[in-house]
């Protein structure tokens, strides 16, 4: 234990917690391509607007196309993707540059970073700003996914600013 310096030990702990965001993303990704039609439901509903009292009011900001449901799901399946993939880059990178210089390790977190602002897309931009703001998710008893988006965001942005802090030596 005494060889364990905690450099070491923060570049390690900002690789495996960079991993254990992978480990959320690839499950996000095997519950949306594996259970297509309850998740494809959920953003139907959001969009339609169907489930909310007093939609009437809001209903020129539906979106009450099937393809359109269709197809917007699949851009937040393909942005899943692309985050869980430069954030599985990422964590292997600063594994790989755990050793390495200070300055090694500290471009080695780009594809990480990448990563999260994607990941922060997701969760904060289109599920709780375009999702709560524009389609009131917040106002339907059964769709209402804001405090669950916002728990990720939570947990991304702390990430993002641990990662990207320049602590280690």
């Amino acid at each position: 234990m005494n060889n364990i310096t905690t450099d070491k030990l923060i570049r390690t702990s900002k690789a495996t917690l960079m991993l254990f965001f992978c480990i959320f993303g690839l499950l996000m990704m095997h519950s949306n391509f594996t259970d297509y039609t309850a998740n494809h439901e959920y953003v139907s509903h959001i969009l339609s607007m169907d489930t909310i009292d007093d939609a009437g009011r809001y209903s020129h900001r539906a979106i009450t196309s099937p393809m359109l449901h269709h197809r917007i799901y699949w851009i937040i399946m393909t942005l899943e993707v692309t985050y869980t993939v430069f954030c599985l880059i990422g964590a292997w990178s600063l594994f790989r540059n755990i050793n390495s210089s200070r300055q090694a390790f500290h471009e080695a977190k780009k594809y990480s970073i990448i990563g999260l602002l994607i990941a922060i897309f997701v969760y904060y931009v289109c599920l709780q700003v375009i999702g709560v703001e524009w389609f009131n998710m917040d106002l339907s008893e059964k769709w209402n996914y804001k405090d669950w988006a916002r728990h990720i965001v939570d947990f991304i942005f702390a990430l993002l600013i641990y990662v990207t802090m320049r602590i280690e030596r």
